[in-house]
């Protein structure tokens, strides 16, 4: 396993990081826009964590647009 990198899944889909990512960055390498929410493994993070939120290997990572409408 290598240490350089993150190997996740954001949105069902592999992706890969740098070892020391936070949430943050992983929404920066997908380059949503607000508003979104984030989870973590199922667990809910509130958007101020996201620069505090370290990622760690294999972990799962839901960013959720609302839908709107009627």
């Amino acid at each position: 396993m290598s240490t350089a990198t993150l190997k996740l899944l954001i949105n069902g889909t592999p992706h890969e990081l740098p070892a020391h990512a936070t949430l943050a960055d992983a929404v920066a390498h997908l380059g949503i826009a607000p508003p979104f929410a984030a989870a973590i493994n199922l667990q809910f993070v509130p958007n101020t964590q996201y620069h505090q939120t370290p990622l760690h290997q294999a972990d799962r990572i839901d960013l959720i647009a609302p839908v709107t409408g009627g």
